[in-house]
């Protein structure tokens, strides 16, 4: 882990061959809403991100994953996908647009995928592209841009 970075990325030893994706700050959106967060690198411009649990708390009326936790772990994918295939410190990266197609629904209780690649790189962006799996099923398709930090 870098000692500047505001996420904690290092191999997970419960879960070989993944990494952790958690925050320094215990108290923000990913750790406090989201709960534990695994990547790997999936080939050589992909990575997968998995949030362990779902829970309860997570659910919609209907007893499906909310579509905003769906939203949440998709642009924390984006992030995840950056800094696990590029390397360095995304953190001061921001979401530009995000575009996303529900599919399917979610189930309470099963580990949530987020796999998303890096389409292209720019001096100033990340093209990204991804889906949202559960168990197999397709659950959303997502397009999103992140704008990297600004040199000062």
């Amino acid at each position: 882990m870098e000692p500047t970075s505001a996420f904690i990325h290092a191999p997970d030893p419960e879960h070989p061959g993944w990494h952790t994706w958690d925050m320094t700050d215990q108290e923000r959106f990913n750790p406090v809403v989201m709960g534990k967060m695994l990547v790997r690198q999936e080939g050589d411009r992909a990575a997968r991100l998995r949030l362990l649990s779902t829970r309860t708390m997570h659910g919609n009326l209907h007893g499906n994953i909310h579509g905003a936790v769906i939203l949440g772990l998709i642009d924390i994918s984006l992030f995840a996908t950056v800094n696990q295939v590029i390397g360095g410190n995304s953190a001061s990266s921001v979401t530009l647009d995000l575009s996303t197609q529900f599919i399917g629904s979610g189930r309470i209780g099963e580990p949530l995928d987020a796999v998303c690649e890096i389409m292209k790189e720019t001096g100033r962006l990340f093209f990204l592209r991804g889906n949202l799996e559960q168990g197999g099923d397709l659950i959303a398709s997502y397009m999103g841009t992140l704008r990297k930090p600004s040199a000062r």
